[in-house]
Formats: structure tokens, sequence, C-alpha cells
């Protein structure tokens, strides 16, 4: 991969991996109610996953799923209903001792299999593959499987620090939002983006 070509790659994967996103609303609503220690895992689950996911697409998973329509909205269908279950878990929450009561709990296999369900993932992944793995005509590129290997690692560094970050973020707001009914809002607003995300994931 020539210097241009990951230059590309590394400003592509910073302008997806921070910008706001399922995955993010919930590492910040996550360390905002239970703690950073307990959205640790999540973000765990985040880069973990979509190294599978990412594999997979290299491999020609991602094309079948999204060549197959039927495929491609069960795909669909499951993630936004996902996210939407998450919303409504998330938007009756208003004290730190009801999300401690299990209201909201994303273990991290969860989390690992949410990547799957996420088309915006799996457009990702394919946009990736499509521009670093093959060439213009549909081809292997040269080397792709180092290619490939080189992705993981970047994508892998990319999904771990913006999942940190935002959960870093809700952390620092847990106190503030123990106040009143701060949090009960913070997490009805936070399920709105998760509702808006599904919403759109039906348009693509």
């Amino acid at each position: 991969m020539s210097a241009t070509e990951l230059t590309a790659l590394l400003l592509f994967c910073t302008a997806m991996s921070f910008s706001p996103g399922p995955n993010t609303t919930l590492s910040t609503a996550l360390a905002a109610n239970l703690g950073l220690r307990r959205a640790m895992r999540f973000c765990l689950a985040v880069p973990a996953g979509w190294t599978l996911l990412m594999l997979a697409t290299g491999l020609g998973l991602g094309a079948l799923i999204l060549g197959v329509p039927a495929l491609r909205w069960g795909v669909k269908l499951l993630g936004i209903a996902y996210m939407v279950w998450l919303a409504w878990k998330l938007s009756g929450a208003g004290k730190l001792a009801q999300v401690d009561a299990s209201r909201l709990n994303v273990t991290f296999w969860q989390g690992v299999g949410l990547q799957f369900l996420n088309i915006k993932a799996w457009m990702l992944a394919l946009t990736l593959t499509a521009g670093w793995v093959v060439n213009a005509a549909g081809q292997p590129a040269a080397n792709p499987g180092e290619r490939l290997a080189i992705i993981c690692v970047v994508m892998v560094g990319f999904a771990f620090s913006s999942n940190f970050l935002y959960a870093l973020a809700g952390s620092l707001l847990r106190q503030w939002l123990a106040q009143g009914a701060r949090l009960l809002w913070f997490n009805r607003a936070l399920a709105s983006v998760l509702v808006a995300t599904a919403l759109w994931m039906l348009t693509v």
C-alpha cells in the first residue's frame, strides 16, 4: 500500500470513526449511566466485531449480503429492531440505580454481534474493500491479504479510540447527570439519536 493510499485510508477512517453513530452513542450512554469501567467492554467489543465483519466482507460475504435483497433487509431490520429496543430501554432510565439494575446493559458479545446488524458498518466495510482491497475492475489488488490486514489494524485503533473518547465524555458527565432529571433527559436525547439512526438505516 502506497503512502498516498495509506493517507487516504487514515483520513477516511478518521471521518467515519469519529462521526456520531450507533456505536459512539451507545458508548456515551453506557459510560454516563454505568461508568467508564462498565462501558469498556463495549469499547473493546466494537473493534473486535468490526474486525470480524471486515474480514468476512473482504472474503466476499459482504457482497453476498448486499447482493441478495432478502438477506440485506434481514440484516437491516434486525439491526433496526435491536437499536429501537435499546432506545426504549435507555429512554426510561432516569436514575443511576435503575440503570445499575440492568435497565441498560450490553454484553461484550452483544457488542460484537451488533456490528453485524449495523448496515452502516456493512457499507463502511464494503467501501474499504472496494477502495483498498480490490482494484477498479473488481479484481483483487496486489497483496490483498496484506492490504486487508493493514485496514483491520488501522480500524481496530480507530474503532477503539473513537468509542473510548465518547465513553470518556459520557463518564465525565456522570456526576452532573445524577442531579434531578438531567439523566432522564440525557438518556432520552441519546435514545432519540438511536431511533433517528434506525430510521436513517431504512433509507440506505
